[in-house]
């Protein structure tokens, strides 16, 4: 498959999805984000599964006020609490693609926060 025809993020998201894959003792942290909401999900790659996820979405994140910067940092720590329920400790980050930076830097913060090592 070329490159040819893809966005930027595309091509980013290629390039680092070949060296990030999950596995179970070390899942992959993949985070999302759209123009209002940032979705994170934990994946073991070799089975295919989703172990946890959190989003701005979700009721307990979804009622707070403040900047998109800051919800995406209770976003992290909400999946560093569902990471914690599924006995998972450490993770692997994929930024799917976004420069880390800002909102994705922020999902990461609070992940480290929560207890999580990558």
């Amino acid at each position: 498959m070329g490159t040819k025809g893809l966005t930027g993020r595309q091509r980013r998201k290629l390039r680092v999805r070949k060296k990030v894959f999950g596995t179970a003792e070390r899942p992959r942290l993949n985070v999302f984000r759209s123009a209002k909401h940032i979705y994170a999900q934990v994946i073991d790659d070799d089975k295919g599964m989703t172990l946890a996820a959190a989003s701005s979405l979700a009721e307990t994140v979804k009622k707070m006020d403040g900047k998109k910067a800051d919800i995406a940092k209770a976003v992290g720590s909400a999946v560093a609490q569902a990471c914690k329920a599924a006995n998972i400790t450490a993770v692997v980050f994929d930024r799917n693609g976004y420069r880390y930076h800002g909102r994705i830097k922020a999902v990461a913060d609070g992940a480290r926060e929560g207890g999580l090592q990558f």
